[in-house]
């Protein structure tokens, strides 16, 4: 293993400065520049000893701890453990090459191992703003001398690559209720007759109860009034269509427009999973990149993850009709398709409304957009200057074509989710939610 190098601490470049001063004095007396040497001189030297002295790379274990496949969009710890093998106590500074593509919290920290001790584990955060492979490089180890005067720079090998998968952490029943409730409060929490479509249960009449739901046989048998309760079927087909053209490689509240869609994408995946559904997905461009039959099953979420991770928005047209002919040659099944694609680009705007509406009545669409806060707020502003003012009325126009876009769709029969990125994965789950509710399956 290499020996490392020298590298100087802030006491020696300080002691170094100190010279300085007698160099200055130099000009006044030849005596003053001798000093300045000596000082020089006995600084460099002190600091080849604890160069010398300084514990070696074999002196000490240095290693990189972290999940084999991290979240992208949060904080994933990193552990760096150090075990030192030195009769003494040892101190340095641990720095870890992590990837350049992401934000790091704290990858540069200190240390100080003692015998007694036994290991040690330093902790920082990486926050991955993407899907995709992340490569971890080495680490690199400052040794400091006992003099504190140098230290010894050596390198660990620990380079590797892990996956960063979108979060599903976040997904939780209770978060679903409330970002339900969030969306339809004035809404009543018991079903209604048109809430699903398959029998559930018997129950006794409530105050409020539709009459239609009275089961009369029931009551007759009972003696008292009994009512039908209904939950949504299973078994039914769910296709969720990414769009990975140019439309989706433009960024919101810093991540790209892709990158929302797979978040809420995956979570209406589990949704639809643990409602027994079956869920498919199929990722496209100007071609079909890649497609899953739906299935349903807790390991399916597996494969629809693993086939999207790496997922990426490339420049080129989106192709709807090739997407949807691709997907409906091979089932004639009623389906919800909810498409997770942008609404803002006009040229666009044309293929997708036709292609889309092609699909009613046989199948119900779902076009899922996000909604860019900061460009609705552009739209609006007061210019105050030129360029300000050509912004808004860009700004304006590209939110009119939207809105256009949408009324279109949605007087169409077809179902639209516009939403911020910070809501947006909720928006697409309430929209599957009450389709499920509703029956309109």
């Amino acid at each position: 293993m290499s020996p490392g190098r020298p590298v100087p601490t802030g006491l020696a470049v300080a002691l170094l400065a100190v010279a300085l001063v007698p160099a200055a004095l130099a000009v006044a007396s030849p005596v003053f520049a001798w000093l300045a040497l000596a000082l020089d001189v006995a600084v460099l030297a002190l600091c080849a000893v604890d160069f010398f002295l300084a514990p070696r790379a074999s002196e000490v274990d240095a290693r990189r701890v972290l999940e084999p496949i991290l979240r992208s969009g949060v904080d994933n710890p990193v552990h760096l453990e150090l075990t030192g093998h030195r009769a003494g106590p040892l101190q340095g500074e641990v720095r870890d090459e992590a990837p350049a593509d992401v934000e790091v919290r704290g990858h540069r920290l200190p240390f100080a191992l003692s015998p007694e001790a036994g290991a040690l584990r330093l902790t920082y955060a990486v926050h991955p703003l993407t899907r995709g492979d992340l490569r971890f490089g080495d680490l690199h180890l400052r040794l400091t001398g006992p003099l504190g005067l140098c230290a010894r720079q050596v390198r660990v090998p620990a380079a590797q690559t892990v996956k960063v998968y979108p979060d599903l952490t976040a997904l939780t029943q209770e978060a679903l209720a409330l970002a339900l409730a969030s969306e339809a409060s004035s809404e009543r929490s018991q079903r209604r007759p048109g809430e699903g479509r398959e029998f559930e249960s018997l129950r006794e009449y409530h105050l409020g109860d539709d009459y239609r739901t009275i089961d009369w046989k029931a009551s007759a048998r009972r003696s008292r009034t009994m009512v039908r309760v209904y939950q949504p079927e299973r078994n039914q087909p769910v296709l969720l269509l990414l769009d990975c053209g140019r439309h989706m490689a433009g960024q919101v509240d810093g991540r790209r427009k892709l990158d929302h869609a797979v978040d809420a994408a995956l979570r209406v995946a589990k949704v639809g999973l643990d409602a027994g559904d079956l869920v498919g997905v199929l990722a496209f461009a100007s071609e079909v990149r890649t497609y899953l039959p739906p299935r349903k099953g807790h390991e399916h979420l597996r494969l629809l993850t693993e086939a999207l991770y790496r997922a990426e928005a490339s420049f080129e047209e989106s192709d709807y009709g090739r997407a949807y002919d691709f997907a409906f040659a091979r089932t004639s099944r009623r389906t919800l398709v909810v498409l997770f694609t942008d609404l803002l680009d006009p040229s666009a705007s044309g293929p997708l409304v036709t292609r889309t509406l092609m699909l009613r009545p046989h199948h119900l669409p779902v076009v899922a957009s996000l909604r860019d806060e900061d460009l609705r707020a552009a739209a609006t502003q007061v210019p105050r200057s030129p360029q300000e003012a050509y912004t808004r009325q860009a700004a304006a126009r590209l939110e009119e074509d939207s809105r256009r876009t949408t009324l279109t769709l949605r007087d169409a029969g077809v179902l639209v989710v516009r939403a911020p990125a910070q809501g947006f994965g909720a928006a697409a789950i309430n929209t599957y939610l009450h389709v499920k509710a509703r029956g309109l399956l």
